[in-house]
């Protein structure tokens, strides 16, 4: 096999390590297994023999494939065997001297040609490798979990990185089957930085009291289209994983209001609610399964009122069409008459403040949600404000579920739940693009590929409208008063022209 690396070794053989040695040896490397705790080398071994093995068994790969990669992997005793290396992988605890003091020692022991990289995810590679006499011969290589499943992977250089070791690594990932992304030495590098809108505009959601935690992660499902929601997701990954890596980036970026971290996962953490792998965190789980409260249904309403819609309602053609549908009684008329339910389609904006600049009554005045398609939905979002009253909720309820399709009623805010999420993410990826961490094709890759998304950020920014998105932030920003929502000038300068444009700028 034509592989950049011949002879590789991973120090750290735990579960990221693990995984990085089982692609190495599939792609024709002679991969050295050394961990610092007796005996975990070998189990490294034996558990990857295993991942092959049933691999075979099913079908997937053959006996003689099991036979000739298991002769690959060499677990050693002692961290001098590993001189010969052509490359050395840390995947060791995510601490800073201790990376240092590893790197420091390999240096002193493989040739000059060797490469060193670090499986990070969170530390700064430049700083990895300042002490080492020849920095340029460190980068970043960062693979998710589970490695053999998550095809992505972080090429990372310092601000010393000889940019040929960067090129080498890329080409050793597309060997081992994955697709490398090439990023600059940034906190979070792309995966991690990208994904910081998903999780903490949703915790700020549920602090505020719009919705709980099952609705939110509903609505970014069944609206939005992402795999998970963030409670489910952040369940998945575990709090004891999550919360560090937000107060990691928020501090890195020296406390920049975009990233900034949750109480509740802090408090949640303490309490060590961490998600599945303790058998509770935002859901209780029994035999592995989340225990979702259930879904309020539709009211039944023997008459719903008419219903008027408001002049600056998003979408509001396409809404008109959707009430029609619907069967619902429209009115046409200038203003509302007296018993007609209200309906308004702000983005970024709250309802409280939509009836009031428009001078409707409060009581009847229910939001709906219509930065996306109707049709492109599995979910209707509509908004109470807090003088709404209850009739005209359950109206709304029920005239928007009477073709089966949900229906979420929250309490009002600035910008619905998808709404928010969205703009976040977008205005966050825009400002990764801004910075030259990467390009915006790596961008969308590393997001698509690290984190599920159902369309990467600057995709779904032009799926549903970049002048619906800056709406959404600069209307935020009015009724927060909070720079978090402080639109990317990126954003806005690409705005007009599309942002998934794949071409550099000039």
């Amino acid at each position: 096999m034509n592989v950049s690396f011949h002879s590789a070794a991973i120090v750290g053989t735990g579960a990221m390590g693990r995984g990085i040695a089982q692609i190495a040896a599939q792609s024709g490397s002679t991969v050295y297994l050394f961990d610092t705790k007796p005996g975990a080398a070998d189990a490294a071994r034996t558990d990857i023999h295993a991942q092959w093995q049933r691999l075979a068994d099913k079908g997937r790969i053959t006996p003689a494939q099991v036979t000739e990669w298991l002769a690959r992997l060499v677990p050693v005793a002692a961290l001098h065997e590993l001189a010969a290396c052509d490359l050395v992988v840390e995947a060791i605890v995510e601490r800073l001297d201790a990376k240092q003091a590893l790197l420091l020692e390999l240096e002193a022991l493989v040739a000059p040609h060797a490469v060193l990289a670090s499986n990070t995810s969170s530390l700064s590679i430049t700083a990895v490798a300042a002490p080492l006499r020849h920095p340029e011969r460190v980068a970043g290589f960062h693979f998710f979990n589970p490695v053999p499943l998550m095809k992505v992977v972080e090429v990372v250089a310092g601000l010393r990185t000889d940019p040929t070791i960067c090129t080498r690594l890329a080409d050793y990932a597309r060997a081992m089957g994955h697709t490398p992304v090439m990023a600059q030495d940034t906190p979070g590098f792309i995966v991690n930085h990208a994904g910081r809108g998903f999780g903490t505009e949703a915790l700020r959601i549920v602090s505020e009291g719009v919705a709980d935690f099952a609705t939110v992660d509903r609505i970014l499902r069944d609206q939005a289209g992402f795999r998970l929601g963030p409670f489910e997701l952040m369940d998945l990954t575990a709090l004891d994983v999550s919360h560090p890596a937000m107060e990691s980036i928020y501090h890195q970026y020296y406390e920049e209001p975009r990233f900034r971290p949750s109480a509740i996962t802090a408090q949640r953490l303490a309490g060590g609610l961490l998600g599945r792998k303790t058998g509770e965190g935002f859901y209780r789980y029994v035999d592995g399964v989340a225990q979702l409260p259930a879904e309020p249904a539709a009211p039944e309403v023997a008459e719903p009122p008419p219903v008027w819609v408001s002049p600056r309602a998003a979408r509001r053609a396409d809404l008109y069409q959707l009430l029609k549908n619907l069967g619902a009684r429209i009115e046409t008329g200038a203003s509302p008459s007296a018993g007609a339910l209200t309906l308004v389609a702000p983005l970024g904006f709250d309802v409280t403040t939509v009836a009031v600049v428009e001078r409707l009554d409060p009581t009847r005045t229910i939001g709906i949600d219509m930065l996306i398609d109707d049709a492109a939905t599995r979910r209707r979002v509509l908004a109470t404000n807090p003088a709404t009253r209850e009739d005209m909720r359950r109206a709304a309820h029920a005239l928007f579920a009477r073709d089966g399709k949900a229906v979420s009623v929250i309490r009002d805010s600035g910008g619905f739940v998808t709404q928010r999420v969205v703009a976040t993410i977008v205005n966050i990826a825009a400002d990764i693009c801004q910075q030259r961490i990467c390009s915006p094709r790596d961008l969308e890759t590393a997001v698509t590929l690290g984190l599920g998304y159902p369309l990467g950020p600057l995709a779904m920014g032009d799926r549903w409208g970049p002048s619906s998105i800056l709406e959404v932030l600069f209307n935020m920003q009015t009724v927060y008063g909070d720079p978090r929502y402080r639109p990317s000038p990126w954003l806005r300068r690409r705005g007009a022209i599309g942002l998934s444009l794949m071409h550099e700028e000039p």
